[in-house]
């Protein structure tokens, strides 16, 4: 048999790289993170010194090893091939579910019985019983409570943002910033509309979507994103793409929000002049797009820019804040972006920091640029937000030199 990687070689064509140890590891992880998701909590609750009656303990782990089995099937039924929004309702709620109870039994079953312990709380069996129903009280209440976090209409985030290269003229400038919408398996129609019309009170200059849409494509959830088309703005409402979209045939949602009146920013800028002064807006596809392999989409700040007067002051939209390095080495003055969802659920938010720069919030790079980040106006999968607040976002740009000469 001829030597494959040889031929290659001789073809011109790059030699496959072994996977590295980390990435043999991630490969298992869909399989370990399920099992310490149900495990962990069936051990705290149930045989970590409590002593239950037999009939209680066989039936919880009965019920731990029906969501451990259920959550996967569940989820690859809804957002697999099969695209079972039902499916895909029960599969995100039993991950968040688990998630929460994971989290806190963890938590509780170290520091609460240690606590109960040095305060001579009981005996070992009492501490642990106190301990099963804590978790499982606190459990039902941050579920409870971010069930209505993640389905209200989000609160409107209000900053103001100096940029010291904005012209004077178009100081005062209203940006609304929203992002992650996230349409998808849950029906949210009404609160889409909901969160047009307070967009709409805000009365912006701009209005960005940063990305995530939805789940599903442009057809299939067409209705929710519909109330899109209703927001005002004075000058410009413009979209970039987000990593969703590559999930979902990017153009159709490309293709649906230019119908809706927004102007997708597919690296391309457009200009917005007052007073005598200009501020370019400029966007990026996801970063995520050159590995889609969807013809003509990719993210390229240096077309984005192109013809550009380089003593302008620029603001990007780029779903993720990974893309700032790229930012500030060509000088952007602010960055808009989402896509952490802020962690959406505690304590998820320290894995979010493995991959970005911030998680949420105004931050510093480079010389001269900034990064904003919201935490999102939607939520993904799991219908729940657990010390993760959603946002609507207005920015108000200043000028140095307006509030140098007042």
């Amino acid at each position: 048999m001829a030597d494959t990687s040889s031929n290659r070689a001789a073809a011109g064509e790059t030699p496959e790289t072994p996977p590295s140890g980390l990435q043999r590891v991630m490969r298992f992880i869909p399989l370990i993170a399920p099992l310490l998701l149900w495990s962990v909590p069936c051990w705290v609750l149930l045989y970590a010194g409590q002593q239950w009656p037999l009939p209680i303990a066989l039936s919880g782990t009965a019920l731990f090893a029906l969501g451990l089995v259920g959550m996967p099937l569940a989820m690859m039924r809804g957002h697999g091939r099969r695209q079972q929004d039902r499916a895909a309702i029960v599969g995100d709620t039993l991950l968040g579910g688990a998630w929460v109870l994971f989290t806190w039994s963890v938590l509780l079953g170290v520091l609460l019985r240690l606590a109960l312990t040095v305060a001579g709380v009981g005996d070992g069996q009492d501490r642990a019983r106190m301990v099963t129903w804590a978790v499982l009280g606190l459990t039902a209440l941050l579920l409870g409570w971010g069930y209505f976090e993640a389905r209200r209409v989000p609160r409107v985030r209000r900053l103001e943002v100096e940029l010291p290269r904005l012209g004077a003229g178009l100081d005062g400038t209203r940006v609304v910033l929203i992002t992650d919408t996230h349409y998808g398996p849950l029906d949210r129609a009404r609160w889409s509309a909901r969160v047009c019309e307070t967009v709409n009170a805000l009365e912006a200059d701009l209005v960005c979507h940063t990305g995530d849409i939805a789940d599903g494509t442009a057809e299939r959830r067409r209705a929710q994103a519909a109330p899109l088309g209703t927001v005002q703005a004075t000058r410009a409402r413009v979209y970039v793409t987000g990593n969703h979209e590559y999930y979902s045939e990017a153009q159709g949602w490309v293709d649906l929000m230019d119908k809706l009146g927004w102007k997708p920013l597919r690296n391309r800028h457009l200009l917005l002049e007052h007073g005598g002064d200009t501020l370019v807006v400029a966007g990026v596809d996801d970063v995520t797009a050159e590995s889609s392999g969807l013809a003509g989409h990719g993210a390229h700040l240096a077309g984005a820019l192109q013809g550009v007067d380089p003593g302008l002051p620029v603001l990007l939209l780029a779903h993720q804040p990974k893309f700032i390095d790229r930012a500030a080495a060509h000088g952007i003055d602010l960055q808009l972006s989402g896509h952490t969802h802020g962690g959406q659920i505690w304590p998820f938010h320290y894995l979010v920091r493995l991959d970005q720069p911030s998680v949420a919030g105004l931050s510093h790079h480079g010389d001269r640029t900034l990064l904003y980040t919201s935490r999102g106006t939607g939520f993904w999968g799991p219908p729940f937000r657990v010390f993760a607040p959603s946002e609507i976002t207005l920015l108000v740009l200043r000028s140095p030199q307006q509030s140098t000469s007042s």
